[in-house]
């Protein structure tokens, strides 16, 4: 299907169905960069957090619709208007900042106008006002010094309306880097569709389309492309971020995963916050009379007040021990520090007569005091208590009774059954109920009541009593109901923690009997509601219960506010807060008041267009056509989500709601796509290949993909050939924070993999294709540094792509180039792709991805270093210098660092050189640091070891004369690299100016002592 557009007035012809992707030619990398983080800065704002934020692993919706729009618009023959038009469509643009904008002041923007040239201080007048009341008719206009110095002071107003501010406005934002202007403004998701009118005429113009709107806009391309509105498949849907952003923004979605919850998540995306105000009205009403029907029966059952009328709102528990060396019963708290803000701590206080510490809850104590109540009972793995002047100490692990010859693995504790529901008596860890926290009867009207905390009295623990008879009652007819687990445990490498150190053998002994008895009364009534797919959305108010009540949910003391930190409440935290199912010596549970529903809507709903499915399957038996897949797949250091959700398994497999009825509630672990071995690449092999089969000719894959390895980028190299697919272009973008959800807590980045089938057979050799990939990456640099630059301030180029960007370029030339072949050296890459091979074989595919990477970094020059200085240095000194040009910008994340230390294959060199190994405080050591010592390693031995400790002597105030007499001792052919030195000197002099100021100075002295010495 041929289309003739207009476009600048040029005409062009698009050949639909055969033209590239936009995402296969250019992609801003680093702006959806900058929104992808703003995104994840929104924190409980986001759109789908609200559905269940155990599950970590969700891309940001604005880098799924970057991925949807690109793979959905052609690249053209005009590629700069190309990239204008995805920007127009995706909000990134300067004049999207009009609308977008929502902190900026107009001091600021008189200020930033004014350095851009777009007014002078004499338009000042014309376009502002003072601050504050509007001026009376008869009152003098203020004059342009004072609009100067009320601009300067921050208090400046608009004088003129919206329409007039904007081309100052623009001149501002043209000053501001991108990071900045996305801080003041509003994300693209938070726009209302009226915010993009101003958009279509020239979107349709370049396209020849005639959309109104992005959904009428994706419906147009598809059928452009395919004949249909496209269809986004996404076989490893996980929470559904990519289906939910490709049905908002207009395309039919099939969603599919192993694991039910994560299917639940997605359905819940797409039909609960993908309801818009039809489903909110309807889950509105439905919560309600689920919390009037459950706030009744615990009304009943007067198990929330205490006979003043006071409510509880959170209970604490703890473990309780008997020590070994006095037979007493003591409580394991790690802390006894309750609350800091109403300064209440827990007091041990010996009862003689019955053996046992009590717990006596003190408030407004001393500052003094709430400092020592920060070391509790537990100490170092050990319980740590004194009794009448003598100190006890006892190893939890001879407690527990760990058995040393199997590595702690069997204990003494008992198996808990299924009918258990508490500790029994006699068992070695106890419970505890050691503290409540009351909201007071007469504020309870209020929105937030007033609390304090209180010991249980005797009437409390009756209350608890009855709590626990009415459980073990009804704990059978419940479970066999399905509104509580009767599920066992299944030991795994995340689920063994609490059989091992609780001897908990069933979900359910994960809750305390207050926590089933208030969730099986929700579930029950949920139950009854009519309507099937509100009862599929209130599912997601009993895994909430589940998460944020349970025995693994932490008590987290508030704080108090301070300058710059805003005050926390003391709260119940979540159980998931990482991806692990480790129990706590303390714990807490929410009463029903601090855990009904219906109290205020938590969801920030939307809109879906177009249909929409989802079902639990296995991607290797995918059934369902479909134009384009967006993926986000297991990897080799996968969360172990197959064994996490058997937490919320438990809960909804014996009853699902009807819109889950049809799955298999089980996480199949025997099945799940492991993130790493041969087994891994197998599954995915498997997997990309049906993608593959059902897709189009004209069909594109995407896969975002987080790794830095070499070799499992080789892994992934294979995977492609085995899977018939071939990699056209790969682009890196900042998507995750530094958090220990991820092996070594320092991946930041996805890599964005565009795929399409591959075409006829290609026969190569390695030599050929070394050149190839050499020109390939070269080629990648020059349009991703060359087709994203915009103009900064003072007519300065600011180039929004970063050193990270152009690594991966390695990645995509290697990848790009090596999955075109068929056959490399007369090896069928197919069958060698799906040859079994030892986890430590090293082939050579791993060494031209590898080779790619060092083919990047000969284009990544520091600015203010020499090109012919560079070429000459070894990859630690290169290393070093381009960690010093980053230091200069003020980035101190040490992900930059290893990512950089690998690519210049720096190795165990890297804590030689680095001063400081902190997450986010790393850097460099400096002349000082390295001092007098040269070591044995490579960059020791170098030129800018030398140069390093020559600044250091002039730095210790050495005669410059035995400086330079050093020197020379200390640089092998010393007259043939003087310009080497100054170089590196000068450099170094310029990048250490804003860090260290002392070392800079002292490479400048080095520099002109270099250039001014006479040679003999």
């Amino acid at each position: 299907m041929l289309t003739r557009v207009q476009t600048n007035s040029n005409v062009q012809r698009i050949d639909w169905p055969n033209a590239p992707a936009l995402i296969e030619r250019l992609f801003p990398a680093q702006k959806v960069s900058v929104e992808t983080k703003r995104e994840f800065d929104a924190h409980g704002a986001q759109t789908l957090t609200a559905l269940g934020s155990y599950w970590k692993g969700r891309k940001r919706l604005v880098y799924v619709r970057a991925c949807v729009l690109a793979a959905l618009l052609p690249a053209t023959a005009d590629p700069v208007r190309d990239l204008e038009i995805f920007e127009k469509l995706m909000a990134l643009d300067d004049e999207a900042f009009l609308v977008r904008e929502s902190k900026t002041k107009a001091s600021e923007f008189a200020r930033l106008a004014i350095q851009a040239g777009q007014i002078s201080e004499t338009d000042l007048p014309r376009y502002f006002r003072l601050a504050g009341k509007a001026p009376k008719p008869d009152e003098p206009a203020p004059s342009v010094a004072d609009l100067a110095a009320a601009m300067d002071d921050g208090k400046l107003a608009w004088a003129v309306e919206a329409e007039e501010r904007s081309d100052i406005r623009l001149a501002a934002y043209s000053q501001m880097p991108y990071e900045e202007k996305v801080s003041r403004s509003l994300r693209p998701e938070e726009l209302p569709a009226s915010a993009y009118d101003g958009i279509w005429a020239d979107v349709n113009a370049h396209l020849g389309t005639s959309a109104r709107s992005h959904q009428e806009l994706v419906d147009q391309l598809g059928r452009l492309r395919f004949g249909r509105r496209p269809k986004l498949a996404d076989p490893f849907c996980g929470a559904g971020s990519i289906p939910f952003e490709a049905a908002r923004v207009g395309c039919d979605v099939y969603a599919s995963d192993l694991n039910p919850v994560a299917c639940m998540l997605t359905w819940g995306a797409l039909h609960l916050v993908g309801g818009g105000d039809r489903m909110r009205a309807a889950l509105e009403g439905a919560r309600l009379r689920v919390a009037a029907a459950v706030d009744a029966r615990i009304a009943d059952l007067e198990i929330e007040y205490d006979e003043q009328g006071n409510r509880a709102k959170a209970y604490l528990y703890c473990v309780e021990v008997r020590c070994p060396a006095t037979g007493w019963s003591v409580p394991l708290l790690p802390s006894l520090v309750i609350s800091r803000i109403k300064k209440t701590v827990a007091r041990l206080v010996p009862n003689h007569a019955a053996k046992v510490m009590e717990v006596e809850i003190a408030s407004d104590v001393s500052e003094h005091e709430l400092a020592d109540a920060k070391l509790g009972t537990v100490r170092d793995n050990c319980l740590h208590y004194e009794l009448d002047g003598d100190l006890y100490r006892t190893p939890l692990s001879t407690i527990r009774g760990e058995s040393q010859s199997k590595g702690g693995a069997a204990n003494r504790l008992r198996r808990w059954v299924k009918s258990d529901i508490c500790p029994r008596g006699d068992d070695i860890l106890g419970e505890r109920l050691y503290c409540i926290q009351w909201m007071r009867q007469e504020t309870l009207h209020r929105a937030r009541p007033e609390t304090f905390f209180a010991a249980p009295t005797e009437a409390d623990l009756l209350r608890e009593a009855t709590v626990r008879e009415t459980v073990e009652t009804n704990l059978a007819s419940w479970q066999a109901c399905g509104f509580v687990p009767d599920m066992e445990i299944e030991p795994g490498e995340k689920t063994s923690e609490p059989i091992r150190t609780r001897g908990w053998t069933h979900w359910h002994h994960m809750f305390t009997p207050r926590q089933l008895l208030v969730s099986a009364l929700v579930a029950e009534e949920m139950s009854r509601q009519e309507d099937e797919e509100v009862r599929g959305c209130l599912a997601f108010d009993r895994t909430f219960l589940a998460n944020f009540s349970s025995r693994l949910s932490r008590w987290l003391p508030g704080t108090p506010g301070v300058p710059g930190r805003a005050p926390s409440a003391d709260q119940v935290k979540d159980t998931f807060y990482n991806q692990a199912i480790n129990p706590f010596f303390n714990y807490a549970t929410r009463a029903w008041y601090a855990c009904r529903i219906g109290e205020g809507d938590s969801y920030n709903y939307s809109q879906v267009h177009g249909d929409c499915s989802v079902s639990s399957m296995d991607a290797r038996g995918l059934q369902v056509d479909a134009d384009i897949f967006i993926t986000d797949p297991p990897y080799a250091d996968a969360v172990n989500y197959h064994e996490i959700a058997e937490f919320f398994i438990a809960w909804l497999r014996k009853n699902p709601p009807a819109p889950f009825s049809e799955w298999l509630w089980d996480s199949r672990r025997a099945i799940a796509v492991k993130g790493d071995g041969e087994e891994f690449r197998v599954a995915m092999v498997e997997s990309f290949r049906r993608m593959a089969e059902c897709m189009p000719a004209n069909g594109l894959q995407i896969v975002m993909f987080t790794h830095q390895s070499a070799s499992v980028w080789a892994d992934m190299a294979q995977i492609f050939w085995g899977a018939g697919l071939q990699v056209m272009a790969a682009w890196y973008v900042a998507t995750e924070t530094t958090s220990e959800t991820k092996k070594g807590g320092y991946v930041q980045g996805t890599v964005t993999l565009i795929l399409r089938k591959r075409g006829e057979e290609r026969f190569g050799f390695k030599d050929e294709i070394v050149h190839r990939i050499r020109d390939g990456v070269a080629r990648q640099i020059e349009t991703m540094t060359g087709l994203n630059q915009v103009i900064g301030a003072e007519g300065r180029i600011e180039n929004l792509f970063e050193d990270a960007d152009l690594q991966m370029a390695g990645y995509a030339a290697a990848l790009r180039e090596l999955t075109s072949y068929t056959d490399i050296d007369g090896v069928d890459m197919t069958q060698e792709a799906l040859r079994p091979r030892a986890a430590s074989e090293r082939g050579f595919v791993e060494d031209i991805i590898t080779f790619a990477v060092q083919v990047a970094n000969e284009h990544m020059v520091p600015e203010g270093l020499e090109p012919q200085v560079w070429e000459r240095l070894n990859g630690a000194e290169r290393f070093y210098c381009k960690m010093l040009d980053i230091e200069a910008t003020g980035s101190r994340k040490l992900d930059n660092y290893q990512n950089f230390a690998k690519a210049f294959r720096v190795g165990d060199q890297l804590t030689t050189v680095m001063g400081d190994l902190s997450p986010n405080k790393a850097r460099l050591k400096s002349a000082m640091d390295f001092g007098s010592g040269f070591g044995n390693t490579e960059f020791g031995q170098s030129i800018t070891r030398a140069m390093l400790y020559a600044v250091y002597e002039l730095m210790r105030d050495v005669d410059s004369d035995l400086v330079l007499s050093h020197l020379r001792d200390n640089v092998e052919g010393y007259n043939n690299r003087r310009e080497d030195l100054i170089g590196l000197a000068a450099y170094v002099a310029a990048k250490r100016r804003t860090v260290d100021e002392a070392e800079a100075r002292a490479a400048r002295v080095l520099r002109d002592l270099i250039r001014g010495e006479r040679l003999g």
